[in-house]
């Protein structure tokens, strides 16, 4: 479990392909304290933390994950966000992140809006019914308000202070960011969508 909000912006140091799995090797932050086996919210994905070395960590992302994902296009030199798993005691700044990516958009437009930017993305229907004006949604990892909604497309608006300490700010049109829709607003849709089951059952 995450908050969103994003600790240390590190980089992508190797990888390596395996038998249809992704290692990546990611630059382990100063005084950060990894344990095998430890979760980590890489750029949104919950990432299993499977070797660790001096000055990096390693971690395994499988097929399904690659699919769902842009940790497929990850390169030697991209940088990620990195938060560490929530802990019981730790504040709640964010919202509740799963790190259980969704489903991957694309930015298409990015505007300044004074010391901020609004970035527009699109995303498929299926999961825009999901995510509601100025409601939460994760986007890299980090937890943003939602600005404006469309059919196909949201926007959020991303101050100065996310913008230097996130890897959003590096961003352009055209590239792809991991997307997670609130954690609550899936058991409603789930919960909805089975009630109307049941009832098309009945008739």
């Amino acid at each position: 479990m995450f908050t969103g909000i994003i600790k240390k912006v590190s980089r992508v140091e190797r990888i390596s392909e395996r038998k249809g799995s992704l290692f990546v090797e990611v630059s382990k932050p100063a005084g950060w304290k990894i344990k095998l086996g430890e979760s980590i919210s890489i750029n949104g994905v919950c990432s299993t933390v499977k070797t660790i070395g001096i000055n990096t960590f390693l971690v395994e992302y499988m097929p399904e994950t690659i699919k769902k994902t842009t940790a497929g296009s990850f390169q030697k030199g991209s940088l990620v966000n990195l938060e560490k798993s929530l802990k019981i005691n730790d504040l709640l700044d964010g919202h509740i992140v799963q790190g259980h990516v969704d489903t991957t958009g694309k930015i298409t437009d990015i505007k300044k809006a004074g010391q901020s930017i609004v970035m527009k993305i699109t995303a498929s229907e299926r999961y825009l019914a999901l995510i509601a004006d100025k409601g939460s949604v994760t986007i890299d990892g980090i937890s943003l308000t939602v600005v404006d909604t469309g059919r196909s497309w949201f926007t959020v608006s991303l101050v100065d202070h996310t913008l230097k300490n996130t890897n959003l700010g590096g961003l352009e049109t055209g590239d792809r960011v991991n997307i997670e829709t609130d954690v609550l607003a899936k058991y409603i849709d789930k919960l909805l969508r089975s009630q109307k089951n049941a009832k098309r059952k009945k008739q």
